[in-house]
C-alpha cells in the first residue's frame, strides 16, 4: 500500500512538470510513451504498457503484458519541431524561422488490481502532455511599418498552446474475452498569444471496450468526449483596446483498432483508425479546420527473449483548410476592406489569415516511427523510440494591406526521441 501512495504522489507531481508540445495529428500527439509512438501511435486494441492503456483505451488494462501484475511507467519525450514562414509580396520574399526549441514532455502511468482474486477490477492513472502547438517569431524582423493597418505578418508572431492531461481510470473484465473501461480526463491548459498567458481547465470522459473473439486477435473501440476550455484575456482580436477571451475545445474522437499476434514468430501487428471532429470544436471551427481521419499501422517483433523491435507509420491529412482569393487590403489606415468574425469579434481578414496559417500551422501528415525495448529482468524494462514527421506546408494567396498580391506559407516538420522505464511488481 505504501508503494501505491508513493506512485500516486509521483503522478501528482508530474502533472505540474509538463511543458509545451508541438502538433502531429492536428494539435494532438500521435501517442504517449515510447512503445505506442514507436508503433505508429497504435494501441487501441493491444497497448503494451500502462501509459498506452490509459491514453489509447482504458479497457485494455485488463489485457496485456502488464496484467495481472502492478506496473508503473516513467517516460520522457524530447520533441523537436522545425517551423518557418515565408511571405511573398510585390516587394520580394520575406522568410523567418521560428525559434528552434526542444520540448521535454514527461509522462507517467500506472495500472493496479483493485482486488486480490479475481483481479477483474483494475485502476489506472496517468499524467502526460497530450497536445500543443505554437510558433516563436519574436526575434525575427518581419515588419512593414509603412503598411496602413500594420505589418503584413504580425511582427514577432508568438503562439503557444499546451495541454496537460490527468486521467484516472477504471477497467472491468466482464468475461474472459471482454473488458470495459472508463477514463476521466482532467485537462490543465495554457494559451499564450504574446499578450500574456491564460490558463484554463477542461473535463471529459473516455469509455472503451476490448473484445478478443479468438486468443490471438484483439479488437478495441473507444470514444473521447469534447473538452472545452475558455482562455480569458488572451488577445485584442478586434483592436478595441481590450483583451478578448477565446474558447478552444479539444474535439470529440472515435477510435477503432485491431491487433493480431503471430505465435511462433513472436510478431504483433496492429492497425488503428481515429476520427477527430475538429470542424465542430469551438475555436477550431472558427479557424476553418476539417475533421481528420487518422490511420496508423504498427508492428512489434521479439527476435529473442527480452528484446523487442518496433516500427510504425501514421497518416492524417492536415485539418487546416487553405483559403485563396481573400481581400486583405485596407481602404484607409485602420479600416480593412474585408473582415472575419471569430467568436463575435471582428478581425481584419489579412490578420485572420496570417494568424491561422502563420500562428497555428498544424499541417504535418506523414509520420514514420521506430523503437527498441529490452527486458532487463522480469520486472524491469527499458524502451526507446523515434518519430519523424515529414515536412508539409500550407500556402495561401490573397491581397496585402495595400491591395497587392501576397502569398503566405508555413512549413512544419518534426522529430521526437522517447525514453521509457517500466517497473512491474
Amino acid at each position: 500500500m505504501r508503494k501505491f501512495y508513493l506512485l500516486m504522489a509521483i503522478l501528482a507531481c508530474s502533472l505540474m512538470l509538463a511543458p509545451a508540445a508541438m502538433a502531429t495529428n492536428g494539435t494532438n500527439l500521435i501517442a504517449i510513451g515510447p512503445i505506442s509512438r514507436a508503433m505508429g501511435g497504435t494501441g487501441i486494441a493491444a497497448p503494451q504498457d500502462a501509459i498506452s492503456a490509459v491514453f489509447s483505451n482504458p479497457a485494455a488494462m485488463c489485457f496485456g503484458p502488464y496484467c495481472p501484475a502492478t506496473e508503473v511507467n516513467f517516460a520522457g519525450t524530447l520533441f523537436m519541431p522545425k517551423v518557418d514562414a515565408k511571405i511573398t509580396t510585390a516587394d520580394g520574399v520575406i522568410k523567418a524561422d521560428s525559434a528552434d526549441n526542444v520540448y521535454a514532455i514527461p509522462a507517467i502511468g500506472l495500472s493496479v488490481p483493485l482486488s486480490e482474486s479475481p483481479q477483474n477490477w483494475r485502476f489506472g492513472l496517468a499524467a502526460y502532455g497530450v497536445s500543443g502547438l505554437g510558433v516563436d517569431y519574436k526575434n525575427t524582423p518581419i515588419d512593414y511599418a509603412t503598411y496602413p493597418g500594420g505589418a503584413p505578418v504580425a511582427s514577432g508572431e508568438y503562439t503557444e498552446l499546451q495541454i496537460m492531461k490527468f486521467a484516472p481510470s477504471l477497467a472491468f473484465q466482464l468475461m474472459p474475452n471482454l473488458s470495459l473501461g472508463l477514463a476521466f480526463h482532467i485537462d490543465y491548459e495554457t494559451l499564450d498569444l504574446r499578450d500574456g498567458g491564460s490558463t484554463a481547465y477542461a473535463f471529459g470522459i473516455q469509455p472503451g471496450i476490448i473484445w478478443k473473439p479468438i486468443d490471438n486477435l484483439s479488437l478495441g473501440l473507444t470514444y473521447i468526449s469534447p473538452q472545452k476550455a475558455t482562455f480569458d484575456n488572451v488577445a485584442d482580436f478586434d483592436q478595441s483596446g481590450f483583451s478578448d477571451n477565446l474558447d478552444l475545445e479539444a474535439p470529440q474522437q472515435v477510435g477503432f483498432g485491431a491487433a493480431y499476434f503471430f505465435t511462433g514468430i513472436e510478431l504483433l501487428v496492429e492497425a488503428d483508425t481515429k476520427w477527430i471532429n475538429w470542424s465542430d470544436a469551438d475555436g477550431y471551427d472558427d479557424f476553418d479546420w476539417d475533421d481528420q481521419w487518422v490511420f496508423a499501422l504498427g508492428a512489434q517483433w521479439q527476435p529473442i527473449h527480452g528484446l523487442f523491435l518496433r516500427a510504425g507509420y501514421n497518416y492524417a491529412k492536415s485539418p487546416v483548410n487553405e483559403h485563396n482569393g481573400w481581400n486583405g487590403s485596407f481602404v484607409a489606415p485602420g479600416v480593412p476592406a474585408s473582415v472575419t468574425s471569430v467568436q463575435g469579434k471582428i478581425l481584419p481578414t489579412y490578420y485572420y489569415e496570417t494568424f491561422r496559417t502563420i500562428g497555428f500551422p498544424a499541417v504535418v501528415e506523414q509520420h514514420v516511427t521506430f523503437g527498441v525495448g529490452y527486458q532487463i529482468t522480469p520486472t524491469v524494462e527499458l524502451n526507446i523510440g523515434y518519430m519523424y514527421a515529414f515536412e508539409n506546408n500550407i500556402t495561401e494567396n490573397g491581397t496585402d494591406p495595400l491591395g497587392r498580391p501576397v502569398q503566405l506559407e508555413s512549413n512544419l516538420s518534426e522529430q521526437a526521441v522517447d525514453f521509457g522505464f517500466t517497473w512491474r511488481f
